[in-house]
């Protein structure tokens, strides 16, 4: 996908304050308002934008204990790993779950409220399905997000040539 210099302004000014108005996004990008909502809606048809939402501080909302968790699934089949990733996926506790390649299938993000519910999570939850080999937990001590995500740029020459 190509993006030129107004569709990076615009994505970068969303990522930044997914809240403003379109005026005040045009104006950060230096295009008219009819412009701006152009370009914003041919990027959400593009699949650039999937959503807005709101950032949720994890404190706030009793939840301030956050761990990694890696689970090892056997045995390793394709139903094995979709039955358990659509049971993990919806747990409370779950803020992000990854099927991974390595040593684990899978790396769940959660948010509990104490190291207690972290316990309750791993041994009442995790290591009472069948599926699930072996799990290891890290906590997390500080997460730090990148606060904007830009395209890659595209590439000016190919080392094997121009794409066929």
């Amino acid at each position: 996908m190509e993006f030129d210099a107004l569709d990076l302004a615009l994505l970068r000014a969303l990522q930044n304050d997914a809240r403003q108005t379109n005026r005040d996004l045009a104006a950060a990008a230096g295009v008219s308002p009819s412009t701006s909502l152009e370009r914003v809606r041919a990027l959400r048809e593009r699949g650039v934008i999937r959503s807005y939402r709101a950032e949720v501080d994890l404190g706030a909302v009793g939840r301030p204990v956050q761990a990694l968790i890696s689970v090892r699934i056997r045995p390793p089949s394709r139903a094995m790993i979709s039955g358990f990733r659509e049971w993990a996926a919806r747990l409370p506790e779950v803020i992000g779950l990854f099927v991974t390649s390595g040593s684990h299938d899978f790396l769940i993000h959660v948010a509990v409220p104490d190291t207690d519910g972290l316990y309750a999570f791993v041994i009442d939850r995790l290591t009472e399905r069948r599926e699930v080999a072996d799990v290891q937990t890290s906590v997390v001590y500080e997460h730090v997000r990148s606060p904007r995500i830009d395209p890659v740029p595209p590439t000016r020459t190919r080392a094997h040539g121009p794409p066929r």
